[in-house]
C-alpha cells in the first residue's frame, strides 16, 4: 500500500500485534468515517494471524494524544438522521469487531482520550494511562448537544456502574488519570516512558485466558440490577438534569433514554437505540448551535488579531490587589506560567492578592491536582509590593484599578516612568474609552485595553482593545497571552462600553423596566434562566453590584446616547446601602450560600408585587434591545464578525449557548420575523424596540448574518 493510512498494524517477535495511530496531517488524532475501510482491512490482517496472535495493543504515534474523538466536520455533512445514525453504527460495529477479537486487547493512553477515542478504549479489555498531566479521558458529546454514538453509553455504565457513568456523560466532564483508575475507567496509571512496556505486559499476563467481562462493583450492581434501585437512579438524574438545562438540551434527555433502554432491554438493542437516537440529535438546531460555538473557537484559536508576530512575554505585573487584579494574577501564574508582581497602594492590597491565590490553589491541592511543593512553587512565582520595584525588567503590566479616568492616566504615566520601553500597557477598564486612558502616554503604541470579566479565573472571555495608536505586535502579543491565560480573546474596536457591556447594557435596562411594572423578581429571573441564561439578570445586577452599575450606565449615556438611559432604581438601592451580594444585601439577601429576594425592596422602589407577564414575553423583553445593539455593534464595526459576536456574548454574558449566540439566533428566527416582533413591541412599550437600520436593510434584502 502506498498511500499513507492512520492506522498501521505491525507484529513483533513476541506474536504481539501493535495497532499504531497517525493521522496524516493533523496534530491530533480523529476519528473519521472514511478510517472503517481501513479497520477492515486490518480485522482481515489479524484473522490471518488469528491463530498465532497473543494479544493485540493499541497506541498513538502523535507525540501527545490519543485520539481527541470523532471529527465534527463531518457531523455537518450529513443531511438526515439516517445518513448520521450511520455514521454511529459504523463505529459501533467497528468497535465491537475490536471487543470480539478472541485475545486480550489493550489501549496504551498518553494524551486526551476523547469521545470517540474513549469509545474505542472501552471497547478494548485494558486500559493503561500515562500520569502525564496532557491525559484526559471523557465523553464529551453533550456539550455539542449529542450522545456518545459508539457505544459509550452502553460499555461505561457495564464496565464502571450506572451513577458515575451517568456522572460523566450528562456532564461531559474530563478524568485525569488518577481519576479515572479510581474509577475503573483506567487499570493501571505509569509513567509515559514506560508505557507500552506496562501495556505489554497486560497481554502477557492475560493471553489464554477466557474474556470474561469484568464487573462493576457489587453493591451497585445490586442497587442498579434491581428494578426499584434503577428507577430511583433515573428518576433521580432525570429531575436534577431537568433543573439544569430546563428543557433547553435534548441531548441529556436522549442521554437517559438510552442507557436505561440499554439496562433493560440487553446491551444489543441499546446500542440500536443509541445509534437511533445520535442520528435524531444530530440534526437538532440545538446541536447545530452548540457544534458552530466549538468550530468558531478552534478557527478562533488561530488567529492574532493582527498581521503581526507575538512577542514573548516573560513576567507580568498587576497594578490592584482588588478580585480583578487577584484574579488576573493567579491566571498569569496558573495558566500563563508567568511570574507576576502585584503592585497595590497598600500591603494590605498585596497580601489580598496573594490569600485569594493561596485559596485557589489550595483548592488544587485538596483535589490533588498539585502536590504541596508544586504549590509552594506557584506561590514563589508571585511577589507584590507598594512600589515599582522590578518593573523595569516586567514585559506586560496589566492595570486593575479603579474606573476613574485620572488614575488610570497616571499609572500610564508612573509605568512608562519605571519600566522599560517595550512593555505594554493594559487596562482593564469595562467602561472607560482606551484612548482616553492613552491620551497623555509617551508611548501611545503600547497601550492597550484588556477587558476581562469577574471572577477571572472562571470566565472564558476576554475583550481585547486596541486604540486607534496601539501597534500591531501589541495587538498580536496580548491576544496570544489572554490565549495562554486559558482564555478565549475577541478584538473589539475602542468604543464606550465595547462590545459585551454595551449588549449588556440594555438588557439589564429593560429588566429594570419590567420590575417597575410590578413583576415579582424571582418571577423575572425565572424567566431568564428558563430562557437559558446561567443566572437571571436582578440575581447578575446583585453579583456585578448595584455600585458598579450605577457608574458605568451614565458613561454609556454620555458616549452613546439616550436609549442607554436606564430607569432610576440605582440612587434608591445605593442610599439604602444595597451594593448587592458584597454589601450582604441587594434585591436579594445574602446569609452564607443563601440568598432570598427581601421584600422590602418592593416598599422602598413603591411597588406591589404581582406577576402579569407570561415567562415567554418577559425574556423576549429584556433579549429584543440586547440583539438590536448586537446588531449596531457589527454595523459600526465595534466586533469583526457575527462570529465574535456570538462568541463574546456566550463566553462573556452567558447568552444561552444552545441558541448559538444573538446573530445566530437572528437567523434562526428569521431577519423579518424579528423586525415585525420588534415593531410589535415598540408600539406595545416604546421606542427603544424600534429596529435599528441595520435589520431593516436586512429584512429588505432577505439576507441573514450568517
Amino acid at each position: 500500500m502506498s498511500e499513507q493510512t492512520a492506522f498501521n498494524l505491525s507484529i513483533d517477535e513476541q506474536n504481539i500485534a501493535w495497532l499504531a495511530i497517525d493521522v496524516v496531517g493533523e496534530k491530533m488524532n480523529t476519528l473519521q468515517a472514511a478510517f472503517a475501510e481501513e479497520m477492515e482491512a486490518i480485522f482481515v490482517q489479524l484473522a490471518e494471524k488469528q491463530s498465532s496472535l497473543k494479544g493485540l495493543i493499541v497506541h498513538s504515534l502523535k507525540p501527545d494524544n490519543f485520539i481527541a474523538g470523532a471529527d465534527v466536520r463531518m457531523l455537518d455533512a450529513c443531511t438526515s438522521a439516517s445518513e448520521a445514525q450511520a455514521l454511529a453504527e459504523k463505529g459501533q460495529q467497528m468497535f465491537q469487531q475490536l471487543s470480539d477479537l478472541p485475545y486480550p486487547v489493550v489501549a496504551a493512553i498518553h494524551g486526551p482520550c476523547l469521545g470517540g477515542g474513549l469509545e474505542l478504549a472501552l471497547a478494548c479489555d485494558y486500559r493503561v494511562c500515562s500520569d502525564s498531566d496532557k491525559t484526559r479521558l471523557g465523553l464529551p458529546e453533550v456539550q455539542l448537544g449529542l450522545l456518545p454514538g459508539s457505544g459509550g453509553t452502553q460499555r461505561l455504565p457495564r464496565l464502571i456502574g450506572l451513577l458515575p457513568s451517568l456522572d460523566l456523560i450528562l456532564t461531559g466532564k474530563q478524568l485525569r488519570a488518577k481519576k479515572a483508575k479510581k474509577l475503573g475507567v483506567a487499570d493501571a496509571v505509569v509513567p509515559q516512558t514506560v508505557l507500552l512496556e506496562v501495556a505489554k505486559s497486560f497481554v502477557e499476563k492475560h493471553t489464554g485466558k477466557s474474556k470474561a467481562k469484568r464487573k462493576a462493583s457489587t453493591k451497585e450492581k445490586l442497587i442498579a440490577n434491581t428494578g426499584l434501585g434503577r428507577k430511583v437512579i433515573f428518576d433521580q438524574a432525570a429531575k436534577k438534569t431537568r433543573e439544569k438545562t430546563r428543557g433547553n438540551y435534548p441531548a441529556a434527555d436522549a442521554i437517559l433514554e438510552v442507557i436505561r433502554f440499554g439496562l433493560e432491554k440487553g446491551f444489543e438493542k441499546g446500542q440500536k437505540k443509541e445509534a437511533e437516537r445520535f442520528g435524531e440529535l444530530v440534526m437538532t438546531n440545538e446541536s447545530k448551535a452548540l457544534r458552530s460555538i466549538f468550530f468558531a473557537t478552534t478557527e478562533m484559536k488561530k488567529e492574532n488579531g493582527s498581521y503581526a508576530d507575538p512577542k514573548a512575554l516573560e513576567r507580568a505585573a498587576v497594578l490592584g490587589g482588588g478580585l480583578m487584579g487577584a484574579g488576573i494574577s493567579h491566571v498569569s501564574v496558573a495558566k500563563a506560567k508567568v511570574p507576576v508582581r502585584i503592585k497595590d497602594v497598600s500591603n494590605d492590597g498585596v497580601l489580598n492578592a496573594l490569600k485569594y491565590n493561596y485559596k485557589l490553589f489550595e483548592k488544587q491541592r485538596k483535589r490533588r491536582i498539585l502536590s504541596k511543593a508544586q504549590l509552594q512553587s506557584k506561590m514563589l512565582q508571585l511577589s507584590g509590593g507598594t512600589d515599582f520595584t522590578t518593573f523595569n525588567h516586567t514585559d506586560i503590566v496589566i492595570e486593575a484599578v479603579f474606573e476613574d479616568l485620572q488614575l488610570k492616566q497616571q499609572m500610564v504615566a508612573d509605568v512608562e516612568e519605571n519600566a522599560k520601553d517595550s512593555t505594554i500597557f493594559a487596562t482593564n477598564t469595562s467602561s472607560l474609552p482606551i484612548h482616553q486612558i492613552a491620551e497623555k502616554a509617551a508611548r501611545p503604541e503600547n497601550v492597550v485595553g484588556l477587558h476581562y470579566f469577574s471572577p477571572v479565573e472562571k470566565m472564558p472571555l476576554v475583550e481585547v482593545i486596541p486604540h486607534e495608536g496601539t501597534s500591531a505586535e501589541t495587538i498580536s502579543t496580548v491576544v496570544e497571552f489572554a490565549r495562554k491565560q486559558g482564555k478565549t480573546p475577541i478584538v473589539v474596536k475602542d468604543c464606550a462600553g465595547f462590545y459585551v457591556n454595551r449588549i449588556l447594557a440594555p438588557y439589564m435596562n429593560e429588566a429594570a423596566q419590567v420590575l417597575l411594572t410590578g413583576e415579582p423578581i424571582e418571577q423575572l429571573d425565572t424567566a431568564l434562566l428558563n430562557f437559558g441564561f446561567p443566572v437571571g439578570p436582578i440575581t447578575l445586577l446583585d453579583e456585578v453590584g448595584v455600585d458598579i452599575g450605577a457608574k458605568i450606565m451614565p458613561i454609556l449615556v454620555n458616549e452613546l446616547g439616550e436609549r442607554f438611559q436606564g430607569p432610576d432604581v440605582f440612587d434608591k438601592l445605593l442610599n439604602d446601602d444595597r451594593k448587592g451580594r458584597k454589601s450582604g444585601k441587594g434585591f436579594y439577601t445574602y446569609k452564607g450560600k443563601k440568598k432570598e429576594v427581601d421584600k422590602s425592596v418592593y416598599k422602598l422602589l413603591g411597588l406591589t408585587p404581582e406577576s402579569k407577564l407570561a415567562e415567554k414575553d418577559i425574556a423576549m423583553r429584556c433579549v429584543l434591545p440586547m440583539l438590536n445593539e448586537a446588531v449596531r455593534c457589527l454595523d459600526e464595526g465595534i466586533i469583526r464578525s457575527p462570529r465574535d459576536g456570538d462568541i463574546g456574548a456566550i463566553f462573556g454574558i452567558g447568552f444561552p449557548p444552545f441558541l448559538g449566540g444573538p446573530f445566530r439566533y437572528m437567523d434562526q428566527i428569521g431577519i423579518k420575523k424579528l423586525v415585525e416582533i420588534m415593531n410589535d413591541h415598540a408600539q406595545k412599550y416604546g421606542d427603544r424596540f424600534a429596529p435599528c437600520d441595520g435589520l431593516l436593510t436586512r429584512a429588505g434584502l432577505d439576507s441573514t448574518f450568517y
